[in-house]
């Protein structure tokens, strides 16, 4: 039986593993190593699977079957809209962004009222999910140590308390042990991968165990679920919510980018754009497998407690150890801890950051003790604003979980929290494609947003709870009946969470284009528009360098970066950007607008985009620009990138262009030396015959005394020559005609088994003179084409000629196939000689060209034969190759179409 030690022991075994993952994960970065692979950024993104997915899941499934699908329906819809999430990426990259709050308030003009409001909405939000990590490991634990939770614990600990107090020492020993100027943690990250691999290793081996252990597979459960109408309900979908899944879908799809951790892995801690290429397809992967057997799991915990008072939510764990399978149940312990402590470290980490950038730091830049403390290294003051940031969200959510969680299911509470950072929606996406969104409009719409989501859902979750009174759920604010919080305007007969998102969705985004198209941005907020709508196009440090005017001095800005980045790190930076200027030594560096803009750059990465900007113009004096000069800068740079843009497309088509007359004029080269070699063979194969005839009638002409059998031989050689000549003639004129398209066609059907057999037959004394063995394999009858007959023979009478002539005599063979296939018809002649080479069978189709690649010392013929058949051939619509090696004879193939089938 496990004991209560040892299952602790366990755990902190755990721990000690994953934080060994993520100084293995941190020692690399830090070497140049980065250990986010594709891979890892995919499983780092599972970050998203939580208690929720883990227990909550399969509570769902118990009561609202197979809609607990949608929660990953919509991230993956999500990540098929890569095009959006690339731009969301490289913008964080361009503008140093550390946090979804950094981003909106930099895309808004830099603003700190609208980053500390994001915060806030942040933090409130996210809080209720917090508390969900905490009821599950807490109900966990009470699962596993059933009545050793006595003993081991003090009567007046609360258990969920010390969950919630070890989950916060972790994460600060793990996250915060220094100060990363770039905000990224490939340490943390590492983990989280890790953690998806456990998470997701611990619910399939659950769900292997309720099918095949308990149960005889999926056929013999779902048979046993079918028997009850009940069960079988649970795995049929519901059309009648259908506007709850629609609802739940969207509000997942918003989650896997806006919730804070979400928009930490999928943003902030991106290293390469391409990882997204593998996260689109291995993170709705890891989503099917860590759902297939949650139904399965629903179902088999109903039909095994059928009657009892088990907590659906626990199954996971509560199955199994029902059946004695402890080793089992403690790894789903582990599994369900992984799930939990993930979430929280990210979540916590990247919330702490928020608080400490966009509440903190604002606060401390006004104060009078930071003024006086001007040389003081701050990174340490940092590092304990975010542990206390850190200790008090956790607290928070377990002040939510007293007071609000009891009454709640576990994905309940995660869809308050969904509903929360849906709000972020608007701001995000309006900033990233319409220059027209103002400060004032984002602003708005996100306090009406967060204030109907207040008032429609968190605050009945703690009427619900009893916490408060719920007069305003059931009667309405001031006993009105239009302003009952879940039938707001008397808009009733959706769920609560559909009626919220649709409300706080609506006010969020009328408000924020009434207010954004009525008001009008400062220099700044038109500058960061720009820079986000057209980030793919943007100019870079030109344009920044334009819009900056003032003077700075680089000692005060030197010291500001050591003051916030520490010494060490700031050097490092300062080197690096003077090497990117071509200065050798960082002090020779001119205070100039780029200098300011690079510290407001590096400020930014630690302390957000909008504190940077107040620091930086605490020591820079910076000109005011009107609006109107900042849109012409803006429009000129438009202009400029549009002029350079329209010249690299000028440049691609002078290019382009120019290969283009490259490769005509070689081709003309070619030609013309084609036309050489065609006038040096034809004079050569001319003047062969010529010579051999004037020699012999010249030899005729002055010796008339020579004998007549002498007289005849020589007369013989002469009319020989003069057919070779003839003949020769002929095919150039021949070649002429097809190359010209003057030649004459007629084209009938004709049987191409019967012209076979009858060019076989014509050359059968040919064959045999040389005692070369000829046989075919030709239909009887057909197949029929549409050909010119006198033009097939004469291929067919060619490719035999050829054949006959290269093979040995008595030994030869010559094999023709006639091979009807479905759309044509296959013609073969396939000899035993003595082959050709590779280069050899392309030559062969070439004009003068034949078997030995020489103009000289070749076999009897013109070596036209080939190139007028492939010519006729094609003009049939065929085509003519050879199939040979050297050595093992060669088969020469053309092939006929079939005609079309009558309809």
């Amino acid at each position: 039986m496990l004991s209560g030690w040892s299952i602790t022991l366990i755990a902190a075994a755990y721990l000690g593993v994953l934080f060994a993952v993520a100084r293995y994960g941190e020692a690399r970065a830090d070497a140049g190593r980065s250990i986010i692979s594709a891979n890892v950024y995919a499983l780092s993104l599972a970050v998203y699977c939580t208690s929720w997915t883990f227990y909550g899941s399969v509570g769902r499934a118990t009561s609202g079957g197979l809609s607990f699908l949608t929660i990953y329906l919509g991230p993956t819809l999500m990540l098929l809209f890569t095009g959006v999430i690339l731009k969301m990426i490289r913008i964080s990259k361009v503008q140093r962004i550390t946090s979804i709050a950094d981003f909106i308030a930099s895309r808004y003009g830099k603003s700190q009222l609208l980053a500390g409001l994001v915060t806030v909405i942040a933090v409130v939000g996210v809080v209720p999910y917090i508390a969900l990590q905490l009821k599950a490991v807490a109900a966990s634990v009470d699962v596993l140590f059933a009545g050793d939770r006595h003993r081991l614990l003090p009567w007046w600990l609360d258990s969920t308390l010390l969950v919630a107090a070890v989950l916060a020492l972790f994460t600060i020993w793990f996250g915060t042990r220094h100060l990363d100027a770039t905000e990224r943690h490939e340490g943390m990250v590492a983990a989280v991968a890790f953690e998806s691999v456990v998470k997701l290793l611990a619910f399939l081996a659950v769900g292997l165990f309720v099918t095949y252990g308990m149960f005889d597979g999926f056929a013999d459960l779902f048979a046993r679920a079918a028997a009850s109408p009940e069960l079988a309900r649970l795995a049929q979908p519901d059309s009648a919510r259908a506007g709850t899944w629609t609802a739940l879908i969207l509000l997942s799809g918003l989650a896997i980018i806006f919730l804070p951790r979400q928009f930490q892995i999928v943003v902030v801690e991106n290293v390469d754009e391409a990882h997204l290429k593998r996260a689109v397809w291995l993170f709705p992967l890891y989503l099917l497998l860590i759902n297939i057997f949650v139904l399965p799991v629903a179902l088999g915990g109903l039909l095994h407690f059928s009657g009892q008072a088990v907590n659906p939510d626990t199954f996971v764990l509560t199955l199994p150890l029902a059946h004695g399978a402890e080793a089992l149940a403690l790894l789903v312990f582990i599994g369900g801890l992984a799930a939990a402590t993930g979430m929280v470290i990210v979540e916590t980490i990247a919330l702490s950051t928020m608080v400490c950038n966009d509440l903190a730091m604002p606060w401390l830049l006004r104060s009078t003790w930071l003024q006086g403390e001007k040389g003081r290294d701050l990174s340490g003051l940092l590092l304990l604003i975010r542990r206390i940031a850190i200790g008090l969200i956790l607290l928070l959510g377990y002040v939510y979980f007293r007071a609000a969680g009891e009454a709640y299911a576990l994905v309940g509470i995660g869809l308050i929290s969904f509903a929360a950072v849906a709000q972020f929606a608007p701001p995000m996406f309006g900033g990233m494609y319409w220059k027209q969104g103002t400060r004032a409009g984002a602003v708005a719409g996100l306090l009406g947003g967060f204030a109907v989501w207040l008032y429609t859902l968190l605050l009945p979750s703690f009427a619900r709870s009893g916490w408060i009174d719920d007069g305003f759920v059931v009667h309405g604010l001031f006993g009105l009946a239009g302003l009952k919080a879940q039938a707001l305007f008397g808009l009733s007969g959706f769920d609560e969470i559909s009626h919220s998102l649709m409300w706080s969705l609506f006010a969020n985004i009328g408000l924020y284009v009434l207010v954004s198209l009525n008001s009008r941005p400062d220099a700044t907020e038109a500058g960061q528009a720009e820079r986000f709508v057209d980030v793919f196009r943007y100019a870079g440090s030109a344009t920044d360098a334009r819009l900056w005017r003032g003077n700075a001095s680089q000692p005060q800005l030197v010291a500001l970066l050591e003051r916030f980045l520490g010494p060490v790190r700031a050097r490092q930076q300062l080197a690096a950007h003077a090497a990117t200027r071509g200065l050798a030594d960082w002090r020779e560096l001119p205070a100039d607008a780029g200098f300011v803009r690079f510290a407001e750059g590096e400020l930014a990465a630690a302390i957000g985009s909008a504190s940077a900007r107040v620091m930086v113009a605490s020591v820079a004096q910076e000109e005011d620009i009107g609006l109107d000069e900042v849109l012409g800068i803006l429009d000129e740079a438009t202009q400029v990138r549009a002029y350079s843009h329209q010249l690299e497309n000028k440049q691609r088509e002078l290019e382009a262009a120019t290969g283009e007359l490259r490769a005509a004029n070689e081709r003309l080269r070619e030609v013309d030396r084609m036309k050489d070699d065609f006038i040096a063979t034809v004079t050569h194969e001319l003047r062969t015959p010529l010579t051999s005839i004037r020699a012999f009638s010249e030899m005729l002409h002055d010796d008339p005394r020579l004998e007549l059998a002498e007289r005849t031989r020589f007369l013989g050689i002469i009319v020989g020559e003069t057919e070779r000549l003839t003949r020769l003639i002929n095919q150039i004129l021949d070649l002429a005609k097809l190359e010209s398209g003057h030649a004459e066609w007629t084209s009938t059907t004709v049987d191409i088994g019967a012209v076979v057999r009858e060019a076989m037959a014509s050359l059968e004394q040919l064959f045999r003179d040389k005692a070369v063995a000829l046989s075919g394999e030709i239909p009887e009858i057909g197949p029929q084409v549409q050909v010119d007959r006198d033009r097939l023979t004469q291929v067919v009478i060619n490719l035999l000629s050829n054949a006959v002539k290269f093979v040995p005599g008595g030994s030869g063979q010559v094999r023709v196939r006639v091979l009807p296939l479905a759309d044509m018809v296959r013609v073969e002649v396939a000899d035993n000689g003595p082959g050709l080479g590779a280069d050899e069978c392309r030559l062969v189709f070439e004009k003068f060209r034949q078997g030995g690649n020489t103009l000289t010392d070749k076999p009897q013929g013109t070596g036209l034969g080939l190139p007028i058949s492939r010519q006729i051939v094609e003009y049939f619509g065929g085509n003519l190759w050879v199939e040979s090696q050297p050595g093992a004879g060669a088969t020469f193939i053309f092939t006929v179409p079939l005609p079309a089938p009558e309809a």
